[in-house]
């Protein structure tokens, strides 16, 4: 199966590639643009219980492709 990850920065996180990203594209004449998150993507192909699998995933996400402080993440199962 395949985890699909998307780690990205809390709300309440400044966050400063996001603000490059948003004034680059103001700079290039984009308007309404109210803000810009920058984050990873993920996926990762693994065999094995469904449920053992989901445990795995959600722990390599706490402790290794995000940061807990700053960081949300959502993962699904396909």
């Amino acid at each position: 199966m395949k985890a699909k990850i998307t780690v990205s920065p809390k709300k309440a996180v400044l966050d400063p590639q996001g603000k490059t990203v948003q004034s680059a594209l103001e700079h290039m004449g984009y308007t309404g643009i109210r803000a810009v998150h920058v984050g990873k993507y993920l996926e990762i192909e693994i065999e094995g219980d469904k449920e053992i699998v989901r445990q795995q995933i959600d722990e390599a996400c706490r402790k290794l492709l995000s940061n807990p402080v700053i960081e949300d993440y959502q993962f699904t199962l396909e």
